[in-house]
C-alpha cells in the first residue's frame, strides 16, 4: 500500500511512524499548505514527494490510500475528494464537525466501496477489546448499568504545558477559534469507549455542558474562554441499560485517564486506561457473591493503523468505520441541543 499523509502537523508524525513500521506499506507523499513544515516532515520520515494541496497530489495519483490528518473542519472536503479519486481513507477523529457532514462522508464512502476508517485511538487498548469480548460472550449476563469517564487535568496542572500562555491549549478553550470544548475534543473517544466496550448503542441522551471561569473576563488576549470544560451525559442504551458518561479537564490528579465499568446481572468488567498503562478487572462466577475482583492480563492487539493496512490488503472493511464515527457525532450534536433545551433527546 502506497500511503499519502495529508496534513503534516499534530498527529501526522504518529501516523507516519506507525504506517512506516507496517510491512508492505510505503510512505510515498506528504501534503501541507506550509512548505517549511512539509519539507521538515518529509525529511524526518523519508517521504520522497511533497505537495502543496490534495488536488496536486491527486493529479499525481501515485498512491493508494490517504491518512487524513488535516484540521477537523477540513476532514469533510478532503476525505470526499480522496474517495472520489478512488483512494482509501484513514481519517483522524472526529470524522466531521457535525453529523450532517459526517453522514455525507459516509454516503460517498459506502457508495465507493473503498476502505474507510476513523482513528479512534483507544480501540488500540487491548483491555477494552477483551472487556467487549467478555460482555458479548454473555459472561456478565444482560448489561444493566454502564459508567464511563475521560479525565484530564491540564487546566489544573502544567505537566503538558501552561494553557494560560500557549496557543496550542488556548484555542481549545475558545469557540471562535474552532473549539467545541471538551465535548468536541475528547467526547467522541469516551462515547466510543462506552458503546464499544459495552457492546451497546446509545438510544437517548440528556447532557449538561459547563464552562467555568478561568480568567478575568474569561478572556486571554484574542482568546475568549467560552468553550465547555466539562460535560455529563445520562444515556439509555438499546438493551434498556442506563449509563453515565462524563469528561472534564478539571480532573485534578488525572493526567489522561479513561475508565469503563460495565455491570450485568451475572458479573462485571472494569477497564482503566492511563498514560502509564492499562488494567482490566473482572468480577465473575463465584466472585460475584464475595465482591472479589481479579485483574486479567491481556496480550496486545493490532492497532488501527495495522487493521487499516490489512483492510486495504484484503478488501474487507474493518471498524471503526465512517458510519460508526458518524453515529457517535450524532450523539455529540444532540448533547449540545440537549443542553440548550434542557431535555432528553432520542438518537434515532
Amino acid at each position: 500500500m502506497r500511503m499519502l499523509i495529508l496534513g503534516t502537523g499534530g498527529m501526522a508524525a504518529q501516523h507516519a511512524k506507525h504506517f512506516a513500521a507496517i510491512e508492505g506499506v510505503t510512505l510515498v507523499g506528504g501534503v501541507d499548505v506550509d512548505p517549511n513544515r512539509l519539507e521538515k516532515f518529509n525529511t524526518t520520515h523519508n517521504i520522497p514527494n511533497g505537495f502543496a494541496s490534495l488536488d496536486a497530489a491527486i493529479a499525481w495519483g501515485e498512491f493508494d490510500a490517504v491518512a487524513n490528518v488535516t484540521p477537523d473542519s477540513i476532514h469533510h472536503a478532503t476525505s470526499i475528494a480522496a474517495l472520489k479519486a478512488g483512494k482509501h481513507v484513514f481519517c483522524e477523529k472526529p470524522l466531521a464537525t457535525d453529523a450532517t457532514k459526517a453522514f455525507e462522508m459516509v454516503d460517498v464512502a459506502e457508495k465507493s466501496g473503498l476502505i474507510n476508517m476513523v482513528n479512534l485511538t483507544y480501540r488500540n487498548v487491548a483491555q477494552l477489546q477483551k472487556a467487549r469480548e467478555i460482555v458479548l460472550s454473555g459472561a456478565i449476563g444482560a448489561v444493566k448499568h454502564v459508567e464511563s469517564s475521560y479525565l484530564q487535568s491540564w487546566l489544573v496542572s502544567k505537566a503538558w504545558g501552561d494553557w494560560r500562555t500557549e496557543s496550542q491549549w488556548l484555542w481549545r478553550l475558545s469557540r471562535k477559534h474552532g473549539s467545541n470544548g471538551v465535548l468536541g475534543d475528547i467526547g467522541v473517544h469516551i462515547l466510543d469507549f462506552a458503546s464499544y466496550g459495552s457492546g451497546l448503542e446509545i438510544e437517548h441522551v440528556f447532557a449538561r455542558l459547563k464552562t467555568f471561569d478561568k480568567a478575568e473576563g474569561n478572556k486571554i488576549g484574542e482568546y475568549e474562554l467560552d468553550a465547555n470544560d466539562s460535560f455529563t451525559m445520562a444515556v439509555d442504551f438499546d438493551n434498556g441499560a442506563l449509563g453515565v458518561i462524563h469528561a472534564s479537564r478539571w480532573a485534578t490528579g488525572h493526567m489522561n485517564e479513561l475508565r469503563l465499568r460495565v455491570y450485568g446481572e451475572k458479573g462485571g468488567v472494569e477497564v482503566q486506561h492511563r498514560h502509564d498503562g492499562s488494567r482490566l478487572r473482572v468480577c465473575l462466577g463465584d466472585n460475584v457473591e464475595s465482591g472479589t475482583w481479579e485483574e486479567m492480563e491481556v496480550p496486545p492487539v493490532p492497532t488501527n493503523y495495522q487493521r487499516f493496512a490489512e483492510a486495504v490488503k484484503t478488501g474487507k472493511m474493518q471498524e471503526p468505520s465512517f458510519r460508526h464515527a458518524a453515529e457517535l457525532q450524532k450523539v455529540l450534536d444532540l448533547a449540545t441541543v440537549s443542553e440548550q433545551q434542557r431535555k432528553e433527546l432520542p438518537t434515532h
